[in-house]
């Protein structure tokens, strides 16, 4: 006969190869994904708005400013990884 593990596992399993409980995937922020991008060192980075249109206006100092990556500091560090769970390393 089957042994008690076996008979688990062909119970416990519903369209799943393996008996470890799936748990609900998390969901990651949408408008954190599509303005940050994460860095193997832990941090993430973005562009600055304001950079694409109505540059008549702007100094050349500030387009050369608004061109620049920006990066998360230690806050906007922490709160993007629980965003992002599966961004971050």
């Amino acid at each position: 006969m089957f042994s008690l593990a076996a008979r688990l596992v062909s119970t416990v399993r519903s369209f799943s190869t393996s008996a470890v409980p799936q748990y609900p995937k998390l969901k990651s922020h949408s408008g954190a994904k599509k303005r940050w991008r994460s860095l193997s060192n832990g941090k993430f980075k973005r562009a600055h708005p304001f950079h694409s249109h109505l540059n008549v206006n702007k100094t050349p100092a500030q387009k050369n400013r608004l061109a620049q990556t920006a990066y998360s500091n230690a806050t906007q560090t922490a709160t993007l990884k629980k965003l992002l769970p599966y961004g971050s390393p």
